[in-house]
C-alpha cells in the first residue's frame, strides 16, 4: 500500500505511520523508479486489529482472528522474536540436529522428549494401491490425493470415535505413515507398498517418489521437522475446531487437509512453482522479478507477518538445497529470485520458498512441495487435536450483526 493508503487504514498521521516502521512495526519497501516506500497490508491490518483491540471485548474478538491477539492457550508451540519453537524446544535446532519427525512427533504429542531411536510399527496397507490408483486421475498432484486417501483410512477404522489418547498417538502414527506412502500414488501405485515398509517417515515419501539422491530421505526429513508445526494457522485452527465437536482424528486431519487446499494458505508453494514456469529460465529471472514489481505484482514466496526479520525456517532449507544439486534449471531459477528481492531490499524468503527449492533439488514432481507441508504439519494437526480435547471446551465464537433489521 502507499504511504497514503497505509495512514488511512490505520486513521493516523503520516508521521505515525513513520514511526511505527522505525519501531518494526509495519515493513516498507521501496518502489522501484520513485522515491516512495510501499507498505505491506498484512503488518498494517495487524497492526490496525491490535487497536481496535484496546476499544473492548468485542473487538479484541473481532481482531483476533484476523491476523490479531491470541484466542487459544496452547503449550504446542510458540512463535516469538527468538523464533519457532516445539514444546519450548527450537523447531531450526531440531531439524538441524537431525532429530527425526517421529521424535518431534512424539514430543508435540506428549510434552516429552522421547528415548532415542523412535520407531514406529509398519502400518498394514489400506487396499491395493492399482485399485485405489484407478479412482485418482493420473495427473491429480498430491495434495488431492492426500484429501482422497484420509476419508478411506477413516471408513476402514470402526474403532476411532472417543478413542483414548494413547489409542489416538497410535493412530497419529499410522496416518502419518499412510499420507507419506500415498503422496504418489495416483502415477506409481507399484511404490505404495514399498514406502508402507520403509523404516520413517522421510523413507516413506523418498519410496514413494522414487527419489534416489543418497541424502534424500534426511534433506526430507529436516523439512517435515521444520514443517510440524505453527501455532495457530489456518489449517491447525480447522483441525482445532473440529476437534472441539467430538469429531474423530481423521475428520479433523480432513478438515486441515482441506483448509490447507486454499489458494490463500497451501497455495504459496503453486504459486511458487508457477513463477519459476513463468520466467523460463535463470537468464530471465532477475527481469521477471523486476517486471512483476514494476506491474506493482507481488513475488510470492517473501515476507511473513509474524516474522519481519525473516523466516528462520527457509535458510536450513535452501542451504541443503542449494547444496545438493545447484545445476537444474529450476533451482538455479530460485536462487536468482531469492537474490533479486534481497538485494532489492524487499523481505526475505518464507518455508514456501524453501520447500520448492528443496523439491526441485530432489526433482520432485510438481506439487510435491505442498504434500511435503501437509505431511510434516500433520504432526502439529495431531498435537492440537489431542490438546483440544484435554481442553474440553467447544470453539464457537459469537458472531456480531451488522446487517440491516426488518420494517
Amino acid at each position: 500500500m502507499s504511504a497514503a493508503e497505509a495512514a488511512a487504514l490505520l486513521e493516523v498521521k503520516r508521521a505515525t505511520l513513520y514511526t511505527y516502521v522505525s519501531r518494526g512495526l509495519v515493513r516498507c519497501v521501496p518502489e522501484r523508479g520513485t522515491k516512495e516506500n510501499r507498505y505491506l497490508r498484512a503488518d498494517l491490518e495487524r497492526l490496525k486489529a491490535r487497536h481496535d483491540a484496546r476499544a473492548g471485548h468485542t473487538a479484541v474478538a473481532a481482531g483476533a482472528l484476523r491476523w490479531g491477539e491470541p484466542v487459544i492457550d496452547s503449550a504446542v508451540s510458540q512463535v516469538g522474536a527468538e523464533g519457532l519453537a516445539y514444546r519450548g524446544h527450537s523447531a531450526v535446532r531440531l531439524a538441524v540436529e537431525g532429530r527425526s519427525l517421529e521424535y518431534v512427533a512424539e514430543l508435540l504429542w506428549t510434552g516429552t522428549p522421547p528415548a532415542e531411536p523412535v520407531r514406529w510399527p509398519s502400518p498394514e496397507p489400506l487396499l491395493p494401491a492399482a485399485q485405489v490408483a484407478a479412482l485418482l486421475p493420473p495427473e491429480a498432484p498430491p495434495l488431492a490425493i492426500l484429501l482422497a486417501m484420509v476419508p478411506l483410512l477413516s471408513a476402514r477404522d470402526p474403532t476411532r470415535f472417543a478413542a483414548p489418547a494413547e489409542q489416538e498417538r497410535r493412530r497419529g502414527q499410522r496416518l502419518l505413515r499412510h499420507l507419506a506412502a500415498w503422496v504418489g500414488a495416483a502415477r506409481e501405485p507399484a511404490r505404495v507398498a514399498r514406502a508402507l515398509e520403509a523404516e520413517t517417515v522421510a523413507d516413506s515419501l523418498a519410496a514413494a517418489w522414487g527419489v534416489t539422491a543418497k541424502r534424500a530421505p534426511e534433506l526430507l526429513n529436516r523439512a517435515l521437522v521444520l514443517c510440524a508445526d505453527h501455532e495457530l494457522n489456518v489449517s491447525t485452527f480447522a483441525a482445532r475446531v473440529t476437534a472441539s465437536s467430538g469429531a474423530d482424528l481423521y475428520a479433523c486431519v480432513g478438515a486441515a487437509l482441506a483448509a490447507l487446499s486454499g489458494p490463500r494458505h497451501g497455495g504459496a508453494c503453486d504459486r511458487i512453482e508457477a513463477l519459476v514456469r513463468e520466467v523460463e529460465g535463470p537468464e530471465r529471472a532477475r527481469q521477471g522479478v523486476h517486471e512483476r514489481l514494476r506491474r506493482g505484482e507481488s513475488v510470492p514466496g517473501f515476507g511473513h507477518p509474524l516474522y519481519p526479520n525473516g523466516d528462520p525456517r527457509t535458510p536450513p532449507l535452501l542451504e541443503v538445497a542449494y547444496a545438493l544439486r545447484p545445476e537444474p534449471v529450476a533451482v538455479r531459477v530460485l536462487r536468482t529470485v531469492e537474490e533479486t528481492m534481497r538485494e532489492a531490499g524487499h523481505p526475505a524468503a518464507t518455508v514456501d520458498f524453501g520447500l520448492v527449492a528443496l523439491a526441485s533439488a530432489l526433482r520432485l514432481p510438481e506439487g510435491a512441495a505442498t504434500a511435503l507441508f501437509a505431511v510434516g504439519r500433520a504432526a502439529g494437526w495431531v498435537a492440537h487435536v489431542l490438546e483440544q480435547r484435554e481442553q474440553g471446551h467447544v470453539l464457537r465464537p459469537r458472531a456480531r450483526y451488522v446487517g440491516g433489521t426488518s420494517e
